[in-house]
């Protein structure tokens, strides 16, 4: 992690993929409970703890906001433990009976409102469900651009803009290398973490991987979106290019 006067947690890590069902999470706002509690939340969910293998995806919700109130009633002298004035954490997943229907939720605490939880409808074509974080004004202005692009309305226009945000923020509690999650359409897969490729280095939820390990078991992207090597780094022979004609020269 990086440490300055400005709270920074670079290569903390942002994302979960849950091995064993198609969900994911994210979160913004405060740092060290929701890294320690979706942690926790993952490896019960990876060992059939946390909701049942069928359970809809409204019932995985509340199952996980249910446990993040359950824990945070827990933490360390409760509200006091937490370094921002909010939290939070993003669900999305597919419905275990229909492999094209995907839900979104948002948790949300607050210091002055406490807990809530509510629906966001997914968008009919690829594109943005939230934009959070202290970030979100440069990305916002930046997104201008993109969704006039020669790619708008695909996956890639939205990461490529996330990117060139990301590696020419101004915001200083903002940074590292892009952490990626996902979950396909393909009946009875998993959500995925992904790995990233930037500057001729491997990341993985943010932390760098080193050159001694193998690299085939994970997916690898880089900061174009294309598929690459996790071995060489370099696009693989048979992926599309993706290119972004909108990045800007890094700072």
């Amino acid at each position: 992690m990086s440490w300055s006067d400005i709270a920074v947690f670079d290569h903390g890590r942002k994302v979960f993929a849950l091995q064993h069902s198609p969900d994911i999470l994210g979160y913004c706002g405060d740092v060290l409970f929701p890294t320690m509690v979706l942690s926790q939340m993952a490896e019960m969910s990876d060992r059939g703890l946390l909701f049942a293998p069928q359970a809809s995806c409204k019932e995985r919700f509340e199952s996980i906001k249910e446990k993040l109130v359950q824990q945070f009633h827990k933490y360390p002298r409760m509200v006091e433990g937490i370094t921002a004035d909010i939290l939070q954490v993003v669900h999305i997943s597919r419905d275990p009976n229909n492999n094209l229907k995907f839900e979104c939720r948002l948790i949300e605490w607050t210091r002055k409102n406490g807990w809530s939880g509510k629906d966001e409808g997914m968008p009919s074509e690829s594109g943005i469900l939230f934009i959070l974080g202290s970030g979100a004004t440069e990305f916002n202005n930046n997104y201008d651009r993109y969704k006039e692009g020669p790619d708008r309305g695909t996956s890639r226009s939205v990461f490529h803009c996330f990117c060139d945000t990301l590696f020419n923020i101004n915001d200083e509690k903002c940074g590292g290398a892009p952490q990626l999650v996902g979950v396909y359409r393909k009946p009875n897969s998993p959500a995925m973490t992904f790995g990233i490729i930037k500057g001729k280095r491997r990341y993985f939820l943010g932390a760098q991987i080193d050159n001694n390990v193998d690299c085939s078991g994970v997916e690898w992207r880089n900061d174009l979106f294309e598929l690459c090597d996790g071995h060489t780094m370099k696009k693989l022979l048979h992926a599309q290019s993706q290119p972004d004609h909108l990045r800007r020269n890094l700072i």
